[in-house]
């Protein structure tokens, strides 16, 4: 009888040996993984930041993809460890990807932006300063960020922009070229020497300021109306001054015409007639 207690306490302790000291070895085995795993995917971190840091790509959207990929590479790691403890891991990964399409159901349009936002910094249709219009809006980018696009328009207001709604429209870069086309009219009287309007103004252009050197102004007849010949008088200029050369251009239209004595353009009396009756 005395026997049986000790051999029964030897069996314990042995039983209790073969399965605490292989789950040790299992526990200090996963340690081991998740430490040289931790340090491999650091690694690969450092080394794909060094590459995108060399390349075109902005510092935004390289930050967002090796966070993307740190976490990946760390959901991986977890779920070899689980394996290494003999954890049936297929539930597990069925269980992640119904909870991605979960996720990216009920966050359709945030990623469907923010897809949209790493095509804009992969493929640079547009920069931040540029005057563009798209997604509905016109003005100069002021923020390309990874969901939404800052425009500030003309009126001083910001607007923003899913970059979905912008990458799947027109988009229309005004900044993209050294200078763009100003689209004026100068509407003359059905008495007016033409030839000499066309004169006074190609030399009146010569005194608006910041024209894009090396393309000379347009003067051209437009067309015919009514009231008279329209002559296109087109300056060419660089985007950030557009306005200016507008303006300016528009005012010189009606000095250099008002000075050189072309008559103001008449409405016939037929038409008179026609906007009375």
């Amino acid at each position: 009888m005395g026997l049986y207690p000790l051999a029964l306490a030897t069996f314990s302790i042995d039983s209790v040996s073969a399965l605490i000291v292989p789950f040790l070895f299992k526990l200090l085995g996963a340690a081991a993984l998740w430490i040289v795993g931790g340090w491999l995917i650091g690694l690969a971190i450092r080394l794909l930041r060094q590459f995108f840091r060399k390349g075109a790509l902005d510092p935004t959207l390289v930050n967002y993809l090796l966070s993307i990929i740190g976490v990946v590479l760390r959901v991986v790691l977890v779920v070899a460890i689980l394996g290494f403890f003999g954890i049936e891991t297929t539930s597990f990964a069925a269980l992640l990807a119904g909870a991605g399409i979960a996720i990216g159901a009920a966050w359709s349009g945030m990623l469907g932006n923010f897809a949209a936002g790493v095509f804009l910094q992969l493929f640079r249709p547009i920069s931040v300063g540029d005057y563009i219009e798209g997604g509905g809006v016109v003005g100069t980018v002021k923020e390309l960020g990874m969901f939404v696009t800052s425009i500030t328009s003309d009126d001083n207001v910001v607007n923003i922009v899913g970059n979905a709604k912008l990458f799947g429209d027109t988009i229309k870069n005004y900044s993209a070229t050294p200078y763009r086309r100003v689209e004026l009219v100068a509407q003359l009287d059905n008495s007016a020497d033409v030839p000499q309007a066309i004169s006074v103004l190609k030399a009146g252009l010569k005194n608006v300021p910041n024209q894009a050197s090396g393309v000379d102004a347009d003067v051209e007849v437009l067309e015919f109306s009514e009231r008279g010949p329209r002559l296109a008088v087109r300056p060419y200029t660089h985007t950030s001054n557009y306005w200016q050369v507008y303006f300016d251009t528009n005012r010189m239209i009606v000095d250099v015409l008002g000075q050189a004595g072309f008559p103001v353009p008449r409405i016939p009396v037929e038409m008179q007639r026609n906007s009375l009756n």
